[in-house]
């Protein structure tokens, strides 16, 4: 087991772009990784990111340079500047009442802030954008962003993001000082061995760069191959996916992921009523259709292999 510590917003297009390269980890290793979610907390008034200079304009602008990474956007400007501060405490309202469900909070909140007009300071934004994931009473969430325990662990998340100082996060240039204090920018990822070594990940990095992490911590660790069928990456999550983040789970070592084969595999799969898709800003979401087959269990990566067994690649 390896403990991964990701330091997030969603708020942050860096770090909803490193999407494909965490759930590329996440096909890889599967149970292996046990990941816990720090929120950042990028802004708490809407008037820090006037002050630098933004506007929803030169936001909007701004994301067609993220498009590359894969991930959908909207580029329509948004009414106005919003903070990111309820969107992070949504989150962790999640992780206290229903933790399991936290990652699929933090995912909508995303698609919500990447691929709508919705701001993160607006309570309906937060309600609809919550209720897209199953299970989830966002009413309930949204009531509880302000109790004294949400706003509690949410300042402990910012004030464990903001310990980056002498770390080789820093290092490396992938910190940040917006605030007063170095912190982890997002997605900053931090990994911890089962022997007690620690490496760190700061900032946006390539599925490469987690991989030697990886394989240096623990060359034990199960490694699943790349998928040879999108929709047995559909079937590993509990959650809708990115035709991005389905072709990065597809794509073997060093290649680059074939976007458009992977959306002509989705869409066939679509017409065979295995797989469903929705339409998010310019791109689509796909989820496993519930009139499909059973399930398949899933199997236990993230296992140590046996001494002598080859290593799987991927």
């Amino acid at each position: 087991m390896i403990e991964v510590t990701h330091f997030t917003d969603p708020g942050c297009p860096w770090a909803y772009s490193a999407a494909p390269a965490h759930t590329t980890l996440r096909w890889r290793y599967g149970d292996g990784l046990r990941w816990t979610l720090v929120m950042i907390g990028l802004t708490e008034e809407a008037a820090q990111y006037a002050a630098r200079g933004y506007t929803p304009t030169r936001s909007a602008l701004g994301y067609r340079r993220f498009r590359r990474f894969g991930m959908p956007f909207q580029i329509t400007p948004k009414a106005s500047l919003s903070a990111t501060a309820p969107g992070c405490r949504a989150i962790v309202a999640t992780r206290l009442f229903v933790p399991e469900l936290e990652d699929a909070a933090l995912r909508a909140l995303q698609l919500a802030q990447f691929t709508t007009t919705g701001r993160l300071e607006d309570t309906d934004t937060l309600r609809t954008a919550l209720a897209t994931v199953d299970g989830l009473d966002a009413d309930a969430v949204v009531g509880r962003i302000d109790d004294p325990e949400v706003v509690a662990a949410y300042e402990a998340d910012r004030a464990r993001a903001r310990a980056a100082a002498g770390s080789p996060t820093e290092a490396q240039g992938r910190s940040a000082d917006t605030d007063g204090a170095v912190r982890y920018t997002a997605p900053s990822l931090i990994f911890d061995g089962p022997d007690g070594q620690r490496l760190e990940a700061g900032g946006f990095q390539p599925i490469e760069a987690y991989d030697v992490v990886i394989a240096n911590l623990e060359p034990g660790l199960e490694r699943r191959p790349p998928a040879d069928d999108p929709v047995a990456v559909l079937s590993a999550f509990a959650y809708p996916l990115t035709t991005a983040e389905v072709a990065a789970a597809m794509t073997e070592h060093l290649a680059e992921p074939d976007l458009p084969a992977a959306e002509a595999e989705l869409i066939a799969a679509a017409g065979d009523g295995r797989v469903e898709r929705r339409p998010v800003g310019d791109g689509s979401l796909w989820r496993r259709s519930s009139a499909g087959a059973p399930r398949a269990p899933r199997p236990a990566w993230g296992t140590r292999r046996s001494p002598g067994s080859s290593p799987r690649r991927g």
